[in-house]
């Protein structure tokens, strides 16, 4: 039997790709996204530029264990932090699992897939996702200039950051 991470379990994922048929589903599942060939490394931060100001950006997973020592509660962060450093707080934006959401860490999905099982998902690999976020959390009054660590519910975000992005990379320079 093929192993599962707790988020595959919180959402029902079968345990291998026979058992799946998405056509009865009717949800669309999306492999691993890669840059080329190779897999982008999630450790790595990236930069992106966003109306003149820089921002270093990274990706975590993580889980919190219960009592009896299991993986439990999958999150995925983003954090953007302008730059140069010191000159603001980091914005840390939290997609933390739960009915009818999905985070990575399970099988069939990208290891930047975050979404709602039926409604908007975004790729947080893609730059244009990141800017589109980054958009919202500024629209909503986020101020980089703060030297304060702000952290945020991402599905709060998620929906019209998905419009804004379009399904694609467009909005943000990533260098």
């Amino acid at each position: 039997m093929a192993m599962r991470s707790p988020c595959s379990r919180a959402v029902g994922f079968p345990a291998n790709a026979a058992q799946l048929d998405h056509r009865q589903s009717g949800v669309a599942w999306v492999g691993p996204r890669t840059l080329g060939s190779v897999p982008r490394n999630a450790k790595r931060r990236r930069r992106l530029v966003a109306d003149g100001r820089v921002y270093m950006w990274s990706m975590r997973h993580s889980h919190r264990a219960d009592d009896s020592g299991r993986s439990v509660d999958c999150r995925q962060t983003l954090t953007l932090s302008p730059q140069p450093a010191g000159t603001g707080g980091p914005l840390r934006i939290v997609f933390a699992d739960g009915p009818g959401r999905f985070v990575p860490g399970g099988a069939f999905l990208g290891s930047g897939d975050v979404g709602f099982t039926r409604g908007n998902s975004l790729n947080l690999h893609e730059p244009g996702a990141v800017r589109a976020l980054l958009d919202v959390a500024l629209s909503r009054g986020w101020q980089p200039g703060q030297r304060r660590v702000v952290e945020v519910d991402g599905w709060t975000l998620l929906k019209e950051a998905g419009a804004r992005d379009g399904g694609d990379a467009r909005g943000g320079q990533e260098g």
